[in-house]
């Protein structure tokens, strides 16, 4: 049984040829954050006959069991990547739309300070820093 099919029965989602597809995509893509255009697209260009409105679902059902994270940068941009257990943060590009993660243990702990400070506890928190990426500049 492959890694992928036993991914989805461990999330409770029935293993499906759309499923197992778009989870091999989410998986092996080179760039960690994908729209469903762009997974669509690569579905494409591997000759498998999976529509836009599939992969919005199975994106979709793929967040609701955790196995996937959908994060929402400015202007509607809407991209997923699977879920990790570290935490990181992103900086985006507001002229292409790259996106890079980061952990800096300085913002980290500041975050912590400014809990304490205010009378919070974090249960959680995301960060998206928003520029030009060194590509577009030049």
């Amino acid at each position: 049984m492959s890694t992928e099919n036993q991914e989805l029965r461990k999330a409770g989602l029935k293993v499906t040829l759309p499923r197992v597809k778009i989870l091999q995509i989410m998986e092996a893509a080179t760039t960690k954050h994908l729209s469903a255009e762009d997974v669509y697209k690569m579905l494409l260009e591997a000759d498998e006959d999976v529509g836009l409105a599939t992969v919005y679902r199975v994106l979709t059902q793929f967040e609701s069991v955790g196995l996937v994270v959908r994060r929402h940068f400015e202007g509607g941009h809407s991209v997923f990547e699977m879920t990790s257990s570290k935490h990181h943060d992103h900086i985006v590009c507001t002229k292409c739309g790259s996106v890079e993660e980061f952990f800096d243990e300085v913002i980290e702990k500041q975050q912590a300070v400014l809990a304490i400070k205010y009378g919070y506890k974090i249960t959680d928190h995301s960060m998206y820093l928003y520029g030009i990426c060194k590509n577009c500049i030049s």
